[in-house]
C-alpha cells in the first residue's frame, strides 16, 4: 500500500521554524562583525540594530594589531591548541584502546571512575592544579597552559565507543599477521576512527583557544597571554571601545571558523567494515 508524502506546507514550516531559530542564534556574530567594520561616527547601539556598516572601514583592525601584540598573542594561542589537540588525541586514544578492546581485571570499574570525573567542575580541581603546576615549575609556560587539558574523560569515552565499533575481524586479521598491540591501535585503529578523532579535534581546539580562565590564573607575563586574555586587555586599554573589542574579537574567533570549515568534511562515517562480511 502506497503511503502519501506530507503535505508541502510541513515542510515549509519546520524550514521557516529552523531558519528562525538559525538566525537568532547567528544575530550576536552578526552584530559583532558589523560592530568590527563600522567607523566612529556611527552609533553602534542603535534600535533597531544596522547590521550594515553606512561606512565600512578595516581601521579598527589596524589599530587593534598595531597597539597590542596581538601577532604574538595569536602566536601563543597557536602552540597552546595544537599541542593540546595532539597530546589529547594521543593520551586518550591510547587510555581508550585498552578499555575498549582489551580485557583485563578492573576495566569496566575504572572506565566508570574516569567518566565520573566529567561530572567534577573545573573550579573545584582548580586551586590544585594551580599549586602543582607552581610546584613543577609551569608557571609562565606553554606545558603550563596545556598542562590541564593534555587529557580529557569525555574524549577517553568518545574514543572508546568508537573503537567498539571497529569490527573484530580486524584486529583478529591483524594478529594472525603478527601484529602487535600498539600496532593494531596504529594501523587499525586510529584510522577506522578517524571521524570521531577529528571530532574530538575540533571540540578540544575549540575549549583550548577560547579558554579564558586557566590562562588568566596560571600566566601574569604577557608574552605569554593567549588571545582571550588579549582581547580581554582591550577592555582596559581602549576605555571600553566596543568598536575595537570586536575587532579583536573577530580576529580571535576567525580561526576556529576556519577551522571548523576545513574539517567539517572529514567528518563522515567510514568504511572501516566494509570489507568484512557477516
Amino acid at each position: 500500500m502506497a503511503t502519501s508524502n506530507p503535505p508541502f506546507w510541513r515542510y515549509t514550516w519546520t524550514y521557516v521554524v529552523l531558519g528562525a531559530i538559525a538566525l537568532a542564534m547567528l544575530l550576536p556574530l552578526l552584530w559583532l562583525v558589523s560592530t568590527a567594520f563600522k567607523s566612529p561616527t556611527e552609533d553602534i547601539f542603535q534600535f533597531p540594530p544596522q547590521f550594515i556598516p553606512q561606512e565600512f572601514t578595516l581601521q579598527n583592525f589596524v589599530t587593534v594589531w598595531n597597539s597590542n601584540p596581538f601577532g604574538q598573542y595569536l602566536k601563543n594561542s597557536v602552540i597552546v591548541a595544537v599541542l593540546t589537540v595532539t597530546l589529547n588525541l594521543l593520551f586518550c586514544s591510547l587510555a581508550a584502546y585498552p578499555l575498549a578492546r582489551l580485557d583485563f581485571p578492573g576495566r569496566d570499574a575504572t572506565f566508570a571512575a574516569i567518566v565520573a570525573t566529567i561530572l567534577i567542575p573545573f573550579q573545584i580541581v582548580m586551586i590544585p592544579l594551580y599549586i602543582l603546576t607552581v610546584q613543577l615549575g609551569l608557571r609562565n609556560t606553554y606545558l603550563g597552559l596545556i598542562f590541564p587539558a593534555i587529557a580529557s574523560a569525555f574524549g577517553i569515552f568518545l574514543l572508546r565507543q568508537a573503537f567498539l565499533g571497529v569490527p573484530k575481524e580486524l584486529e583478529e586479521a591483524a594478529r594472525v599477521d603478527g601484529c602487535s598491540d600498539l600496532g593494531i591501535w596504529w594501523h587499525i585503529m586510529l584510522p577506522a576512527v578517524r571521524p570521531a578523532l577529528v571530532t574530538l579535534a575540533i571540540f578540544v581546539f575549540i575549549g583550548s583557544w577560547s579558554d579564558f580562565l586557566w590562562p588568566l590564573i596560571i600566566l601574569d607575563r604577557p608574552e605569554y597571554y593567549t588571545l582571550p586574555l588579549g582581547v580581554a586587555k582591550l577592555a582596559g586599554a581602549f576605555s571600553l571601545d566596543w568598536r575595537l573589542i570586536a575587532a579583536g574579537s573577530v580576529i580571535s574567533i576567525a580561526p576556529i571558523l576556519a577551522l571548523f570549515v576545513i574539517m567539517q568534511r572529514y567528518i563522515v562515517p567510514t568504511d572501516a567494515g566494509s570489507g568484512v562480511k557477516g
